[in-house]
């Protein structure tokens, strides 16, 4: 898998300073023009401007109203490779306002994307990644992005993306599937995901496991999960070097166990002396999420049994700075104590 990072760089002879009246009064209306221009290298420099212009929230909007949008769906297919990098560059700068998130979602430009999700060019496939992933950010955009019927073939290109892209699809997927999971589950998401959690890259396997998380807060991500014997990586996990994947690790094992055969998949991949160990770290992030998996985890007899000589390690977290810790704390003493 490459590792390198994807330029942005422009044909030196692209320059936006060279689009005419590029920041003048009448710059949206002529760039509009020079969008439908002949000329290849008058339509690079007029998206160059663009891009530049388009960070202005007032302009966003003057350019919807304009009808930019129409003219740069057109583009997305252009066969020169800098007019479609300068066309999603557009669009990704444009879902960083809340008008232009609006206008993309309305005008079709999410199913428009989808085409480029297989160009030839990384920084193109980069740009359209980036733009799903802040309008999925928002309920309407993650909407958008499940509506569009994207959720399978985002899965796919976890498979095939560079790292850097992996990142985005992953960020994408945990808003979306935050709403609906049925698609992803069918398209074989959990096995991807599961393979992710051993990824070399740190930021790659949180992400995973905070998608993993996402899909285990819905009953039937909870059942997929077991069967594609998700729980022991994620336990596996909680060892992790990196204190943000022991914390999202955590909470997906807490969603996860909370059916029984969750609960048995725990118990069975020796889920109860790492989440100790997490709970027993006064700085560990991941120290709340612990406390609540590890009181799941008591409700089994095997499990409270177990619990019951480490009643001092939640006797100490009545102590924490956190209020939240104190009452989960709290709630833990109470199930490792209860008697039939």
């Amino acid at each position: 898998m490459a590792t390198s990072r994807i330029s942005a760089y422009l044909p030196p002879d692209i320059d936006p300073t060279k689009a005419a009246l590029a920041f003048g009064r009448r710059a949206l209306p002529k760039l509009k023009e020079e969008l439908q221009s002949p000329e290849l290298l008058t339509q690079q420099r007029a998206l160059a401007a663009l891009c530049d212009l388009v960070h202005d929230p007032e302009k966003v909007y003057q350019a919807i109203a304009l009808g930019f949008l129409g003219s740069l769906k057109n583009l997305l297919v252009h066969q020169d490779q800098t007019v479609r990098q300068k066309t999603t560059e557009v669009l990704s700068v444009m879902a960083l306002h809340s008008i232009g998130r609006e206008g993309l979602i309305h005008s079709g430009v999410i199913s428009a994307l989808a085409g480029l999700l297989d160009d030839p060019v990384d920084i193109c496939r980069k740009n359209t990644h980036q733009t799903f992933d802040m309008l999925a950010k928002f309920p309407a955009g993650a909407g958008g992005v499940l509506r569009a019927g994207l959720i399978p073939s985002l899965v796919l290109k976890l498979k095939t993306e560079l790292d850097e892209i992996q990142e985005l699809i992953l960020d994408t997927l945990s808003n979306c599937l935050r709403v609906e999971v049925s698609e992803a589950l069918a398209a074989g998401a959990l096995a991807v995901l599961k393979e992710k959690l051993s990824h070399p890259s740190a930021a790659i396997r949180s992400k995973a496991a905070w998608v993993l998380l996402e899909i285990s807060s819905h009953a039937e991500g909870k059942i997929a999960g077991c069967q594609e014997g998700v729980i022991p990586v994620l336990v596996s996990l909680l060892e992790d070097t990196e204190p943000q994947i022991q914390v999202n690790s955590a909470g997906a094992l807490m969603f996860a166990i909370v059916t029984p055969q969750g609960r048995s998949s725990a118990m069975g991949a020796e889920a109860i002396p790492p989440l100790l160990t997490l709970v027993a770290e006064e700085t560990s992030k991941a120290r709340l999420n612990a406390i609540k998996t590890l009181t799941l985890l008591a409700e089994l007899p095997e499990g409270r049994e177990s619990l019951l000589d480490h009643r001092d390690t939640f006797q100490r977290c009545l102590d924490d700075p956190s209020e939240a810790v104190q009452r989960a704390a709290q709630i833990a003493i109470t199930v490792i104590d209860w008697k039939p």
